[in-house]
């Protein structure tokens, strides 16, 4: 990997996400040797990648360069690799561009889309984590309009208007809004010669609630929200099976579609080697102490979606969110240079900031921990709260502007074609 050999400690960072990027930026102008390793050589935003598959925002406007996040830092590499295996006996990383040794290894390698080992169903359906799958997503919507104009066939078309999202949880409760307001204010406008009016948003949840980790009056306001766009929310319904056009469930309902988005789960993205029993919990997850080290080793860690701290008021674990993650790596950061120094290290307490999710245009649903509000002042937070945490100032301000254009214009200029994207669909007829 030409990393250069120096008096100073390596700490290896696997994933540049929020956890990474953190702990990198408070390790740098110290001491140490830092290498950050990840399979793209930017950060995401994931929380506007909903955006980004609806036509709102531009990919690179939630996209940040790794490189220049640390551009200024002495003793800071960073490599474009996958890790293929982490050996914890000889203390090395194996990746696709070779191997490298390490004094401290840092997991912070996030999550992954969990279909919960139905195979049938991730062969056929659309996941909404990454950069690549948001433009997917961008494109088969899309294309799946300008197919509805070409069929004959009732039913293809009305499949192929259809959009069936699984999960409740904050990214399907967004990614309906925003397929709601495109179906009511640019639908009618791209295709007059399409009764856009039949296309259907369903939301089918497993439990009796959408965005289950909110209040029980941020869950109500939005599936109210939601049924007011022309949401069609199911709840108590468990997805069992989706050809590539027929979603069948738990129940008697059956749904037509030509477009499944899977937003039901995530699961922690570990590593061979790092995947033993005794240290993997529920979801996935590496088991780690207070001090954010996997369990069974004093120079490993891991911090963000990929670990599973458990605590009192997080008896399953800390949330997969960017604040977690965030606040883990800053405070590996210090932690780090506390064992390198021989100095006690201090145990990780989560601030809990609270959860928002918007719907829409002026919905949102916001819990803090003494206040919880709804409507368009939950609105304005969101925004600020989302701008105020992407990464660099152009950044910001592009996002700014796209969302007071489409505030003005009820318009999404990104609605764009630019990589054609087809799903193994199965046509009737």
């Amino acid at each position: 990997m030409n990393i250069p050999r120096t008096s100073y400690p390596r700490i290896v960072i696997i994933g540049g996400g929020f956890a990474g990027v953190a702990l990198a930026k408070k390790l740098s102008k110290r001491e140490v040797q830092v290498v950050l390793l990840d399979k793209n050589n930017y950060h995401t935003f994931q929380p506007l990648l909903y955006q980004v598959s609806t036509g709102g925002l531009e990919p690179d406007s939630i996209a940040y360069p790794i490189r220049k996040i640390l551009k200024n830092f002495p003793n800071f590499h960073f490599r474009l690799a996958n890790v293929n295996e982490i050996d914890a006996e000889s203390n090395k990383v194996i990746t696709n561009i070779g191997e490298l040794k390490f004094e401290y290894l840092v997991i912070a390698s996030g999550a992954k889309t969990n279909y919960f080992g139905n195979k049938v169903i991730e062969a056929h359906s659309m996941a909404m984590k990454t950069i690549p799958q948001s433009l997917n997503l961008r494109s088969l919507i899309l294309e799946n309009f300008e197919d509805a104009l070409l069929t004959s066939d009732l039913n293809e078309r009305n499949a192929l208007m259809n959009f069936v999202i699984v999960g409740g949880g904050p990214t399907g409760v967004e990614l309906a809004g925003a397929l709601a307001e495109i179906k009511k204010g640019i639908l009618p406008k791209d295709y007059p010669d399409l009764d856009t009016r039949l296309a259907q948003i369903h939301i089918i949840q497993s439990s009796d609630c959408i965005l289950k980790g909110m209040s029980k009056k941020a869950s109500e306001k939005a599936e109210d929200f939601l049924e007011k766009l022309g949401v069609n929310i199911w709840k108590n319904v468990r997805v069992t099976n989706y050809d590539g056009m027929t979603v069948t469930t738990n129940t008697d309902l059956t749904f037509e579609t030509a477009t499944l988005i899977w937003a039901a789960g995530v699961k922690g993205a570990t590593i061979k080697g790092m995947d033993e029993t005794y240290m993997v919990t529920k979801g996935n997850r590496l088991l780690v102490n207070a001090y954010n080290q996997v369990k069974g080793f004093e120079h490993i860690f891991a911090v963000g979606d990929v670990a599973n701290m458990l605590t009192d008021s997080f008896p399953n674990g800390l949330p997969m969110m960017a604040q977690p993650a965030i606040q883990q790596g800053d405070q590996l950061g210090d932690n780090l240079l506390r064992l390198i120094e021989g100095k006690p290290m201090e145990p990780f307490v989560y601030k809990d900031k609270g959860v928002m999710a918007t719907i829409g245009r002026n919905k949102a649903v916001v819990d803090l921990k003494r206040f919880k509000f709804q409507g368009i002042f939950a609105w304005y937070v969101w925004m600020f709260v989302h701008l105020f945490f992407l990464i660099g100032f152009r950044n910001r301000v592009v996002v700014f502007v796209n969302w007071v254009y489409n505030y003005i214009r009820f318009d999404r200029e990104a609605r764009l074609i630019i990589r054609p994207f087809k799903t193994r669909r199965k046509v009737k007829g």
